[in-house]
């Protein structure tokens, strides 16, 4: 979906969400320098960082995203094709993270502490870790029903193919299809179905810890209400956690 994830996701307010975020993270020392962006899609996070005179490297599963990721951050940016499962340690970066729930594609726990592990590796002595993942509020609702967009001469379509009040831990899927408004013209991006994992916070917790990371906040989120304690799963359709690592004046050195 690279070449219309931008449209797809065109609502999406980076400068509104980091807004929030950053003051989150600053209340638990957050310095400014280097940021790991894991998973970072076609970098839509890119241009709100480095105007806040960050230094910005992104990873990404998809070669395609990462093709426009680069035309966002240009020269400014470093970008490099990588399994957050089987994160290399790039550097040593005051902030790590992995936002608009790249972490619910892992499908189980092992893949869960696998990310984590590698996102702890890149963290600087004094760095920190902010991640989201869905609740089963927001699951019930995105990969339960339909969504389409028409923008720029593309109806974009995501249909949910779960079912609301399914159990927490569930695998949900939904099938993206992208089809041109003017007849006649060839369809060039393959259908795709999307499977997320919900991960109930308790699980979570226990894969941070598992990882060698500790656990400072943790945080449900809704557009109305932005971030809020205590968690809720019922009301707020985000979790968003902040970690650091377990002995993070040794993080940088741990293999």
């Amino acid at each position: 979906m690279a070449p219309v994830y931008d449209e797809f996701t065109h609502l999406n307010d980076y400068e509104t969400w980091f807004g929030m975020l950053l003051p989150a993270l600053e209340r638990h020392g957050l310095r400014q320098g280097a940021l790991l962006d894991v998973g970072c899609g076609s970098g839509k996070a890119f241009p709100p960082m480095l105007r806040r005179g960050w230094k910005v490297h992104g990873c990404d599963v998809s070669p395609a995203m990462l093709e426009l990721a680069v035309a966002k951050g240009g020269a400014d940016v470093r970008v490099d094709v990588a399994d957050m499962r089987e994160l290399p340690r790039f550097g040593e970066f005051e902030l790590v993270w992995a936002l608009n729930d790249p972490v619910n594609y892992m499908l189980d726990r092992e893949e869960l502490e696998l990310a984590l592990a590698g996102m702890r590796r890149n963290l600087a002595p004094h760095g920190l870790l902010m991640f989201d993942t869905n609740t089963l509020h927001g699951y019930s609702g995105f990969f339960c029903e339909a969504t389409v967009v028409e923008r720029d001469g593309w109806r974009l379509c995501w249909q949910g193919l779960s079912n609301p009040g399914d159990p927490p831990g569930t695998l949900f899927e939904a099938r993206f299809e992208a089809t041109p408004l003017k007849e006649g013209e060839e369809t060039r991006i393959t259908p795709e179905v999307h499977r997320e994992r919900h991960f109930p916070e308790a699980e979570v917790l226990a894969a941070i810890e598992a990882a060698g990371l500790e656990c400072l906040d943790v945080f449900g989120y809704t557009d109305e209400d932005g971030l809020v304690q205590p968690l809720d799963e019922a009301v707020q359709y985000k979790v968003v956690y902040i970690a650091r690592a377990a002995n993070h004046s040794a993080s940088a050195s741990t293999p």
